[in-house]
């Protein structure tokens, strides 16, 4: 069969050259997205002239990415890290989007000429900030936890109010009083099957005794598939119920968890090269000349005018200080979103989609430079980085189940208050022992007089009684030191 193995070949050889290509962007400089999308266009037609312009199976695989980044983006989220920033996130995702498309489709309607519903349209193609690109950007830039948390939570949750929003209007019915009822419908039960399935599969996972450790990975990202799927059946949000479901599994008391959220994280690399280099290979160069001052006046509306008042309005009631609204503002990181949104009008048929898809690529390429290669900048500049902050520990865990006991394996960080702590002062629960300390290249066993260090991994036994409380005291003692009790830390996240 020398088509599967042609094609085997070729996808093979995309993929190592995408892997090697992070290497690459992060000595540019450069979000790696753009390496993604131009290793597309150099195999599609301009290139090396494998031809690709199916619209309708583009979208398709399109959103299926979307789910699996979302997925990614929801498992690896730290609810204690995030969850001061709920309110934040969710004006972000909802006040911010609609007053985005107001003002980007008022601006372009007058700058353009586009009728109302088309300008509309590309105010809400456009309002979306990209969850691959935030989640793959943002981590690295080093500003403080909350507006981290708020961006995070902005790029996996807006994805559904703005899919609504580009699904109505290209609807060909009027838009009336009923529409934000059907938003508000579709949003709160995405929600809610988010967190129905989250629970139900970290209930599950927890109680099965699957019988290889590489089946948790794999069973715990169908059931944030599995999410999307249900939720699209009830016409909810299927993408919030992604998200959400990935948020719950992630921040449970999962079986194997390091090695679920190294799963997801391969899984999501994979689907964030497999959607930018097909966004690539969908392009044609040809056009995108046509495209580019539309492009450009679009993305100085939203650069300049949209962004920074939507950020200005939904943040008003939070008090969030000026720099951090500027931090906000430049922070809305485009990425393969738009596009996947723009094709939604391409297969439906609507008049000056081509255009819009054109655009949408051109747009995305110029945001990408200009944000994700100013951001860290722009953080220095604004004094929002922050410096010595230190890493929570790691904890996984795997179930010994005829003992009705945890392993527990734990990773004492850099700049830990772990570090120095004898094991007499960490005082764990009753059922609960530290049994192996790897530090190095040795393996020892400690005793109530050894003092922990930066960089030990611990394995602790824990009966199932006691499992919870002890993971609650380390990562009390890991925030606040021997005398965490006295701080009110409970480790609790």
């Amino acid at each position: 069969m020398p088509t599967l193995s042609t094609a085997l070949g070729i996808g093979a050889a995309v993929l190592l050259l995408s892997v090697f290509a992070v290497r690459v962007s992060v000595r540019l400089g450069l979000p790696s997205l753009l390496l993604y999308l131009g290793i597309g266009l150099l195999i599609g037609e301009a290139g090396f002239g494998i031809r690709f312009d199916n619209a309708a199976l583009t979208q398709s695989l399109g959103i299926a990415a979307l789910v699996l980044i979302l997925a990614e983006g929801g498992l690896t989220t730290r609810w204690s890290a995030v969850k001061s920033s709920l309110g934040q996130g969710i004006a972000l995702s909802t006040v911010a989007v609609a007053v985005s498309i107001a003002v980007t489709g008022f601006a372009l309607h007058l700058l353009l000429g586009l009728d109302w519903r088309m300008a509309l349209l590309w105010g809400a193609v456009l309002s979306s900030t990209d969850a691959a690109a935030v989640f793959s950007v943002l981590r690295g830039v080093g500003v403080s936890k909350r507006l981290v948390g708020a961006l995070e939570l902005e790029s996996g949750l807006n994805d559904a109010p703005v899919f609504i929003a580009v699904v109505l209007l290209v609807a060909a019915d009027p838009v009336g009083w009923t529409t934000p009822l059907l938003a508000v419908y579709e949003l709160g039960i995405g929600a809610a099957v988010g967190i129905l399935v989250g629970w139900l599969g970290a209930f599950g996972l927890r109680r099965a005794a699957l019988p290889a450790t590489g089946l948790y990975p794999v069973a715990t990202v169908a059931m944030c598939v599995l999410a999307y799927a249900f939720g699209d059946l009830v016409h909810a949000s299927g993408l919030l119920a992604t998200y959400v479901t990935g948020l719950v599994l992630g921040n449970s008391r999962l079986p194997h968890r390091s090695d679920t959220l190294s799963f997801a994280e391969g899984l999501g690399w994979l689907a964030q090269i497999g959607l930018f280099v097909l966004l690539g290979l969908f392009a044609s160069p040809a056009r995108l000349l046509s495209a580019l001052v539309p492009a450009l006046v679009a993305g100085a509306v939203l650069l300049l005018l949209a962004r920074p008042l939507s950020v200005l309005l939904s943040m008003t009631p939070f008090r969030v200080k000026w720099r951090e609204q500027v931090f906000l503002s430049w922070s809305g990181l485009r990425g393969a979103v738009p596009i996947v949104l723009a094709l939604i009008p391409l297969t439906q048929g609507v008049p000056g989609a081509q255009h819009l898809v054109d655009a949408v690529f051109v747009l995305v390429v110029v945001l990408t430079l200009i944000q994700g290669g100013t951001l860290p900048l722009v953080a220095r500049w604004l004094g929002l980085v922050k410096t010595g902050d230190t890493q929570e520990i790691e904890v996984d865990s795997a179930p010994l189940d005829t003992l009705g006991a945890e392993l527990l394996q734990v990773r004492v960080q850099p700049g830990s208050k772990l570090h120095g702590v004898y094991l007499s002062e960490l005082r764990l629960p009753v059922g609960a022992t530290i049994s192996l300390i790897v530090r190095g290249e040795a393996g020892f066993t400690p005793k109530s007089t050894t003092r922990l260090q930066e960089e030990d991994q611990l394995l602790v036994v824990a009966t199932d009684d006691a499992r919870d409380a002890t993971e609650r005291r380390i990562r009390a003692v890991d925030r606040a030191g021997r005398f965490a009790r006295w701080k009110g830390e409970s480790g609790r996240d």
